[in-house]
């Protein structure tokens, strides 16, 4: 099994000979909850793709733990760039996405509160959801034993998608309607560069206008299969299918 993964908030200036304190909740879970002991591997990340591969030195009280590195892998920037809008999902579904789609291997994730969403984040509410949402996928790249975790950005507007599908190199709305695919995702032609972006709908489709406006900014319409999808699974079956296509997974 590989070395469990901790993040600390920055590896600059780590190198040959550097020990590194790690405190705080992450010490805490090191010490407390894993139980580490000297002389056992672990990884460093500072979550941007900078890691540090060491043994730990010592450990004191409940939540400090000193690593000594030995290695310092970099995880490039990714090509192409996946990202995904996730229009809201009911209940904890929205963390189900986050997570699964993190451990697949999604860049960016972009919520989106779609007109047929039911969840709404408003006021400190939707901050709340929004702080879960990023601890999802901080927790959920350490359990992946990803160095460069995903970004997740502010709630975006309808307009806000639309600005950013022009700007893709590869822009698809993924569309339950089959009477409305222009292509299904599996043969689309996808750039061997640069930024892909998805949009997933919420459970009750992505409705007419919000549809026009996306193919107005240069999305396709496409399908993943001859099954429809929740929303909250979509997302991960299409990076699934785009990681694999896309040569990142070979």
């Amino acid at each position: 099994m590989t070395a469990p993964v901790f993040v600390v908030d920055s590896l600059e200036g780590v190198g040959p000979g550097s020990v590194v304190d790690v405190t705080g909740p992450e010490g805490r879970h090191a010490v407390s909850v894993r139980r580490l002991q000297p002389g056992e591997n672990v990884v460093l990340t500072d979550g941007r793709g900078r890691g540090a591969a060491g043994v730990v030195v010592s450990v004191s009280g409940k939540d400090h733990l000193v690593v000594e590195p030995f290695e310092f892998p970099v995880e490039p920037e990714p090509s192409p760039r996946i990202t995904v809008v996730q229009a809201l999902p009911k209940g904890d579904r929205g963390e189900l996405a986050v997570e699964t789609m993190t451990e697949t291997g999604v860049d960016a994730i972009v919520p989106w509160q779609a007109a047929r969403c039911i969840t709404q984040w408003k006021g400190d509410r939707g901050q709340k959801a929004l702080a879960k949402w990023r601890a999802t996928a901080r927790e959920a790249g350490k359990q992946s034993r990803r160095l460069r975790f995903p970004e997740v950005a502010d709630a975006a507007s309808t307009k806000q998608v639309a600005a950013l599908l022009a700007e893709a190199d590869f822009a698809a709305v993924l569309h339950s309607d089959f009477e409305h695919v222009s292509e299904p995702l599996a043969t689309a032609q996808l750039p061997a560069e640069g930024q892909i972006v998805l949009v997933v709908g919420p459970e009750g489709g992505v409705a007419r206008d919000e549809l026009a406006l996306f193919e107005e900014a240069g999305a396709k319409t496409c399908v993943l299969g001859p099954t429809v999808l929740r929303t909250s699974t979509a997302g991960t079956a299409a990076v699934a299918l785009l990681l694999g296509r896309t040569g990142r997974w070979s």
